[in-house]
């Protein structure tokens, strides 16, 4: 199996997410928006932030070779956000997520990483389409997913959440 550690964009680093980046993950995952938008994931200290990122990253990086990844700036090195490529549970297909701290929302970094990742997704990696799913009420998230190409599919909902979720679909382009 081919694994995706790296992936570049003109400005970032799109690294896989791994346990130096435990501090980070822990502010990432409890921004306001986060929690709005996405949800509650009981990271609430490092040693949370260390399980999360073997349990939903390294260990989908083992099964699949992609995971999530972590944004990381070329100027500075900066961390800014996260963007992957996640197999969820209850979920028809892979579903492309991003998440940026609030300072660096609204520069381009969200779509240009996110941009990134969907042609490697269907290039490198050589998935046959993409899903995302947003909150209803996050219009941020769907601008860019609409940018990206996806579109509405249906209202569908993750095992143990009732909040209905925007399910939107988008096929890899024809060779």
């Amino acid at each position: 199996m081919k694994r995706f550690a790296e992936f570049e964009t003109p400005r970032l680093r799109l690294r896989l997410t791994d346990y130096e980046d435990a501090a980070f993950l822990l502010e990432l995952l409890n921004t306001p928006k986060w929690l709005q938008y996405i949800g509650d994931r009981n990271v609430y200290d490092l040693d949370s932030a260390r399980v999360y990122i073997q349990n939903r990253v390294q260990s989908q990086y083992d099964r699949l070779g992609f995971a999530g990844y972590t944004l990381i700036r070329k100027s500075d090195q900066q961390k800014l956000g996260c963007c992957g490529l996640y197999n969820r549970e209850g979920l028809e297909g892979i579903d492309l997520g991003f998440a940026l701290l609030p300072q660096y929302e609204g520069q381009g970094y969200g779509s240009e990483a996110a941009g990134r990742l969907k042609e490697a997704a269907f290039a490198e990696i050589g998935l046959p389409s993409l899903c995302a799913i947003t909150t209803k009420d996050n219009l941020a998230s769907q601008g860019l997913l609409r940018k990206l190409g996806f579109q509405f599919d249906q209202i569908t909902q993750l095992p143990d959440d009732p909040t209905p979720l925007l399910y939107l679909t988008l096929n890899a382009p024809d060779p």
